[in-house]
């Protein structure tokens, strides 16, 4: 396993970790779940990510039971949360959802006892809130550090405009600012991190724990001849997922993104996951494997990073036509 610094934090993050959205209670139960965090940790997996918004809640739930039952040294892992949407779906009340200091810190110590853990390694706003002033999120996450509940706090699929903000909030009252965003990142969704973010990455040095580096399966080929029983798109409630990806364009090229993958005599899975890699700016890309053979198949992807040579990167940006457009400078 290759270990990557956190942007300009001193906490490593394994390159490949594990990630619980959709799978867990919906896909994965208790044994599985088991099984796979298993095997991801004796492959040096040291992050495991989570979110109150998950499963409702039952998410955390199982991956605090298996935590526990497995019993591992609590310093050789990472486990975070996420707060913004609330847990109790259509049924949130007023200061149950949002990026409030109320539901910041509620959300912080539901999380802490679903995933039977003293601390959160990382604490991510789930998204922004425009109806609460930077100032109170910052002074909240701050709060949270400076009790121990937390280690760093992050951002998640926040603009570059508002990850600055934060950042001169915590400057101007010497507050602990956001140490890592968590952006989609995979082929088909590039501009945020390569584009938007580009002066965050030569400024503030925010890490990354990159979601979806296999474009939700779509990477994988999986798709190109329907949607397979059991898979994710298939999953009932999941229709916006399965609407936003199905478009009929990008079929070809990920077909074509499969010739070059058996070019290369490797899985076309683990050459998108290899991918990502290959981006310094990414700290950690997160698997969400729902099959033991799926996942040792994905921890694969470090071994395909060496055959990523610019000539091969440059013939996978032309296949896929998805590169930004960047400034000149």
């Amino acid at each position: 396993m290759e270990y990557r610094r956190m942007g300009k934090t001193g906490l490593q993050l394994s390159a490949l970790s594990y990630g619980s959205w959709v799978t867990f209670h919906k896909q994965v139960d208790d044994r599985l779940a088991d099984e796979l965090m298993g095997l991801a940790y004796d492959a040096g997996v040291n992050f495991f990510d989570n979110a109150e918004v998950y499963a409702n809640g039952e998410s955390e739930r199982l991956m605090g039971r298996v935590l526990k039952g497995k019993n591992w040294d609590r310093t050789s892992y990472t486990v975070s949360s996420k707060a913004f949407f609330g847990w109790r779906g259509k049924e949130n009340k007023p200061n149950q959802s949002g990026l409030s200091r109320k539901h910041l810190t509620e959300a912080c110590h539901e999380a802490l006892q679903r995933l039977q853990t003293d601390y959160l390694d990382l604490y991510f706003c789930h998204r922004p809130d425009k109806h609460v002033p930077i100032d109170e999120v910052v002074h909240t996450m701050n709060t949270l550090i400076q009790q121990g509940k937390v280690l760093y706090w992050g951002t998640s699929e926040w603009s570059a405009a508002e990850i600055m903000e934060a950042h001169r909030v915590a400057a101007d009252y010497r507050l602990i600012g956001p140490a890592v965003e968590q952006p989609q990142y995979n082929l088909l969704e590039r501009e945020k991190v390569e584009r938007e973010f580009r002066d965050i990455f030569r400024t503030v040095g925010m890490g990354t724990t990159i979601w979806s580096p296999l474009a939700s399966g779509l990477l994988t080929g999986k798709y190109n001849d329907g949607i397979p029983e059991g898979s994710r798109l298939s999953l009932e409630g999941f229709d916006w997922l399965r609407d936003k990806l199905m478009a009929t364009e990008k079929f070809s090229k990920v077909k074509a993104l499969g010739t070059i993958a058996g070019e290369l005599g490797v899985q076309q899975s683990t050459l998108s996951i290899a991918w990502t890699l290959a981006n310094p700016n990414v700290t950690t890309a997160i698997l969400g494997a729902t099959r033991r053979e799926q996942l040792e198949e994905n921890l694969k992807a470090l071994d395909v990073l060496p055959l990523l040579t610019p000539e091969v990167l440059k013939r996978i940006d032309d296949t896929m036509g998805t590169a930004p457009k960047l400034p000149d400078f």
